[in-house]
C-alpha cells in the first residue's frame, strides 16, 4: 500500500507513492531500462563516425589519394550507420512498446485504487462540497493521466535523453576535459533557470486546477439544472457565471504561457551560448594543434546530444509539475485514511431489529446540529414511526440507525450490542432502505431490482417487481426488463427501489417517505404490499402519508432535532401538541371533509 500522503509534494515523494503500482512490472522497466542504455549508446555513433570520417576525408586529400583508396572508407561507414539505425528501429519500438504497456498498466492500478479506496470512505466525506462528484472525478482523472503521462516519458523521453548526454559528457571529457568543462558548466545554469520557471509556474498551475474544478462543478450543476434554470428564465444569469469562470480561467492560462515563453527565450539563449564557446574552443585547440578538424564536429554534436535533454526541458518540467499539482490531489483523496468508515467486529450475531437510542446528539461535518439529546426505543417486530417538519432530524435518524454517520455524543445500542461493534456489511445487509429519492444506476430495470440480490433469478426478480405493482408496466416496455431503467418515470424508479427491498427481505426495514412521489393508486397498492413485508420484521417508517402512519405500533415526534412527543395515533391526538397539529393540518390539506362527503352522498 502506498504510504501516507506529504502535503509538501516533490518528486521523490511520486516516486515512493507510485513505486507499489510499478512494481509488478519490474520486468517491463528493467527491459526498458536495458533498450535505453543499448540507445543511449547508439546515439553517439553519429558523432563518432562523422569524426572518423572527416579525419580520414581529410588524410586521403592531404596525401592526394585516388578514389579507389577511399572506398573502404565509404563502405565501412555505410555498414556501420546503416547497421546503427536498423539496430534503432527495434531498440525504438521496444521502448515505446514497453514504455506505453507500463502506462496503460499503471494508470489501470492508479484507477482501480481510487474507486477501491474510496468505496471504503465516511458517507460524509461525499457531503463536503470539496469532494462533490465533479471535483474527485477531475482530481481523480487529471492525477491519473499526469502520473502516467510521467512514467511514459520518463521511460520514452527523459531517460533516454539523459542516458544519451550522460554518456557524450563522459566521451568528451575524454577526448577534451577543457570542452568537457564548457559543457558541464552551461548544464547547470540552464537547470537553474528552469527551476525558477517551475517555480514561479507553481502557484499558478493549482489556480488553474481549482479555476478548472469549478468549471468542471459548474457544467455538471448546469445540466442537473436545466429544468430550474428555465423555469425562472435565467439562461442569461447561469451563461454569464460561465463566462466569468472561463475569463478566470483564461486569464490564468495566459499568464503560463507568457511567463513560459519569457523563460524558454532566455534557456534557448543559455544554450546557444554553449554552441559558441564549444566552436570557439575547438577552433582554437585544432589550431594548436591538440585536435584534428574532424574533433570539432565530434565535440559540436556531442553537445548537441547533452543540450538535447536541455531543449526538452520546458516541456518535461511542464509534465513534472503538472504531475505535482495533480498527484497531491490524486493522493489526497487515496489517503484520506481518517475518512475511512470504521468497522466493527461483530458479523456473526443474528439481528432480530431491538434498537435503543440513549441521549443522542449528532452534527454533521459542516456544522449543522441536527439532533439533540434523542432517545427513543424500536421494539423488535414492530413498526415504529417518525414524525416531523422538515428539518426535524427524521431523516437523520435513518442515517445513524445505517451507520452512515456516527453520533457525536450519546449510545446507538442494537440487540444490546453497541451499533459501532457491528460489522458495517453484516449490519446492512440486515437492512432495507427505501429513500424518497433512490439512485437508479445506468443499466436495465433487471440489473437494477437485482441489486438488491445478486445471485437473484429472474423469476425471483419478476416476483419481486409484481410485489411492487411495476410488473404489468415493465410488460409493455419495449425490451421489457432489459428497458434502460434510467429513462423510467420518477414513480417507477421508485417501485424498483421497493421491488429491491422485497428481493433484498431483510428483518429491518427502514423507510423514508417511500412512497413519495407515487400517484394515489399506486400509494394504496405500495401501502398493502408494504404490510405485508412488514408482519414480524422491525420497520421503521417516515412519511408524511396519514395512511402510514396511523397503523404504526409507536409514533415518536420530533421537533427542531428533540423527541418532543410518542405514543400511538389515539393517544398523541388526544394530547394538544405538535402530533395533533400535523394531523389536522394533513387533513385539511388533503381536504378531508369533502372527500367524506363525496363518499358519504354517494353511499
Amino acid at each position: 500500500m502506498p504510504k501516507p500522503f506529504q502535503k509538501t509534494i516533490n518528486l521523490y515523494s511520486i516516486y515512493r507513492q507510485l513505486a507499489p503500482y510499478t512494481r509488478p512490472y519490474r520486468w517491463l522497466i528493467n527491459s526498458t531500462l536495458l533498450l535505453t542504455f543499448l540507445g543511449a549508446l547508439t546515439a553517439q555513433v553519429n558523432p563518432v563516425v562523422l569524426k572518423y570520417t572527416v579525419d580520414e576525408v581529410s588524410e586521403l586529400i592531404r596525401t592526394a589519394a585516388s578514389f579507389e583508396k577511399g572506398m573502404p572508407v565509404l563502405v565501412f561507414i555505410s555498414i556501420i550507420l546503416l547497421g546503427k539505425e536498423i539496430l534503432n528501429i527495434f531498440i525504438n519500438f521496444g521502448q515505446k512498446f514497453y514504455g506505453e504497456k507500463i502506462r496503460i498498466n499503471v494508470s489501470s492500478r492508479l484507477a482501480q485504487a481510487a474507486i477501491d479506496k474510496i468505496l471504503t470512505y465516511k458517507v460524509a466525506y461525499f457531503t463536503d462540497e470539496d469532494h462533490s462528484s465533479g471535483k474527485l472525478q477531475t482530481r481523480i482523472d487529471r492525477g491519473i493521466e499526469s502520473l502516467t503521462r510521467l512514467v511514459q516519458n520518463f521511460f520514452i523521453d527523459i531517460l533516454p535523453l539523459f542516458s544519451s548526454a550522460v554518456i557524450a559528457l563522459i566521451i568528451m571529457y575524454l577526448q577534451n576535459v577543457y570542452v568537457g568543462l564548457v559543457s558541464t558548466v552551461i548544464v547547470p545554469i540552464y537547470f537553474y533557470i528552469t527551476a525558477r520557471q517551475a517555480k514561479k509556474l507553481g502557484g499558478v498551475r493549482r489556480k488553474l486546477r481549482s479555476q478548472r474544478e469549478q468549471k468542471t462543478s459548474g457544467l455538471l450543476n448546469l445540466v442537473n439544472s436545466i429544468m430550474v434554470i428555465k423555469s425562472f428564465v435565467r439562461e442569461k444569469l447561469e451563461g454569464k457565471k460561465q463566462l466569468n469562470l472561463q475569463k478566470q480561467l483564461m486569464d490564468s492560462q495566459l499568464a503560463t504561457r507568457r511567463a513560459s515563453f519569457l523563460y524558454d527565450g532566455l534557456k534557448t539563449f543559455i544554450e546557444q551560448i554553449g554552441v559558441v564557446l564549444i566552436i570557439l574552443l575547438t577552433v582554437y585547440l585544432v589550431l594548436q594543434q591538440q585536435m584534428t578538424i574532424g574533433a570539432i564536429m565530434l565535440h559540436i554534436m556531442l553537445f548537441n546530444n547533452v543540450s538535447a535533454p536541455i531543449r526538452q526541458l520546458h516541456r518535461i518540467y511542464d509534465d513534472m509539475n503538472d504531475a505535482m499539482i495533480y498527484a497531491e490531489s490524486y493522493f489526497e483523496i487515496l489517503n484520506a485514511d481518517d475518512q475511512v468508515e470504521p468497522q466493527g467486529t461483530i458479523t456473526d450475531h443474528k439481528i432480530s431489529g431491538n434498537f435503543a437510542i440513549d441521549k443522542v446528539h449528532f452534527e454533521y461535518p459542516n456544522g449543522t446540529k441536527a439532533l439533540h439529546d434523542v432517545s427513543l426505543h424500536i421494539e423488535s417486530g414492530k413498526t415504529t414511526a417518525l414524525v416531523g417538519l422538515s428539518g426535524a432530524g427524521k431523516s437523520t435518524v435513518i442515517n445513524l440507525l445505517s451507520k452512515f454517520y456516527a453520533p457525536t455524543r450519546g449510545k446507538i445500542k442494537l440487540d444490546s450490542i453497541d451499533l459501532e461493534d457491528y460489522n458495517n456489511a453484516h449490519l446492512r445487509n440486515e437492512i432495507g432502505l427505501v429513500l424518497q429519492k433512490n439512485h437508479i444506476f445506468q443499466g436495465s430495470i433487471e440489473e437494477n431490482i437485482r441489486y438488491g440480490k445478486t445471485e437473484a433469478s429472474l423469476e425471483e426478480i419478476m416476483e419481486a417487481a409484481k410485489k411492487a405493482y411495476l410488473h404489468e408496466q415493465i410488460m409493455t416496455l419495449p425490451d421489457q426488463y432489459n428497458y434502460d431503467a434510467t429513462l423510467l418515470s420518477g414513480g417507477q424508479q421508485q417501485r424498483i427501489a421497493i421491488a429491491r427491498l422485497f428481493l433484498k427481505d431483510p428483518p429491518i426495514i427502514l423507510l423514508d417517505e417511500p412512497t413519495a412521489s407515487l400517484d394515489a393508486i399506486a400509494t394504496e397498492h405500495i401501502k398493502n404490499s408494504l404490510d405485508a413485508i412488514k408482519k414480524g420484521r422491525t420497520v421503521v417508517i417516515i412519511s408524511h402519508s396519514l395512511s402510514q402512519i396511523i397503523d404504526a405500533d409507536k409514533i415518536y415526534v420530533m421537533q427542531h432535532g428533540t423527541v418532543v412527543q410518542s405514543g400511538t395515533h389515539e393517544s398523541l391526538y388526544q394530547e394538544d401538541g405538535v402530533y395533533k397539529e400535523i394531523f389536522d393540518a394533513s387533513a385539511r390539506s388533503l381536504n378531508l371533509d369533502r372527500l367524506l362527503k363525496t363518499i358519504s352522498d354517494k353511499a
